[in-house]
């Protein structure tokens, strides 16, 4: 096997003509990886991206191969799957109002050159569903791209159709995780292009590190939600003084605990599982 790539949690081997897709316990916030593992997280991470896959399955086909033929060190938190020419975008789906999103409103009422309602404020449940793409920086920071800038990466009939099937995903995942008392504020998904043409969806899929999750029974616009997901370990950096490079700092170990807790509750909502 050849390391392929080592990214901010994911390490991606090359094994033949697959690919062995490793998510490790490291966890990063604005880009910077902390020198902190979440014990479990990987496999957190990969298992509900393996219950949302199936779920899914009718909509979208997907890059995973198998969850067994992985070396044994990796059981749990690593698949094999098809390697693809991925997109060079970052396909996003919102149904409220937070994040990045908050921020773009604020300054001209729109988000990916969407206009909105007047009136918004954190929390807000938008009319529908929005697609909201960003660029997929190797270096830096992702920036917000409108429609027509993914029409003209990927032509018309492209980007149409992965408009349509981040919305779709992202629609499908809302209604199965609201039955559960999920709210999934907006969510990021990763397409790529098989040998033969077809789109297919990769990466991780409703995860925490790639949504934002909120509990439906404590969702109260207007400020802050209680986070499910990576938003916590951001929300604790940003109290530190600290200029967001790196190296980053060191992670106490009641946010770890905390951060690892949030993240097993979440999949064990959606899932109805319990996490052994």
């Amino acid at each position: 096997m050849k390391l392929l790539h080592s990214g901010k949690v994911r390490d991606v081997y090359l094994d033949g003509e697959d690919l062995i897709l490793v998510a490790s316990d490291r966890v990063s916030v604005y880009d910077v990886v902390l020198p902190t593992l979440i014990p479990d997280k990987g496999k957190i991470l990969t298992q509900l991206s393996l219950w949302w896959f199936d779920q899914l399955a009718d909509l979208v086909p997907n890059h995973v191969i198998s969850t067994t033929d992985i070396p044994k060190e990796w059981a749990g938190r690593a698949i094999r799957c098809r390697r693809l020419e991925m997109m060079p975008v970052e396909f996003i789906a919102r149904g409220y109002l937070a994040g990045l999103g908050l921020k773009e409103y604020q300054k001209y009422g729109t988000v990916s050159g969407i206009t909105l309602p007047p009136g918004l404020v954190e929390g807000s449940r938008l009319p529908e569903p929005i697609f909201t793409p960003t660029t997929k920086a190797t270096v830096g920071h992702d920036e917000f791209i409108t429609y027509n800038d993914v029409t003209a990466e990927l032509g018309a009939e492209t980007a149409a159709t992965l408009r349509d099937l981040t919305l779709k995903v992202y629609t499908r995942g809302a209604a199965l995780a609201g039955e559960r008392g999920v709210i999934i504020a907006d969510t990021k998904l990763e397409f790529g292009r098989a040998t033969d043409g077809t789109l297919v969806l990769g990466d991780e899929v409703l995860t925490s590190d790639s949504s934002r999750f909120w509990p439906a029974d404590s969702w109260k616009p207007g400020r802050p939600q209680h986070a499910l997901d990576k938003q916590f370990v951001r929300d604790w950096s940003s109290t530190l003084d600290w200029d967001r490079t790196p190296p980053g700092p060191a992670v106490p170990d009641e946010i770890v605990q905390a951060t690892q807790a949030r993240y097993i509750d979440v999949y064990e909502r959606i899932t109805g599982q319990r996490w052994k």
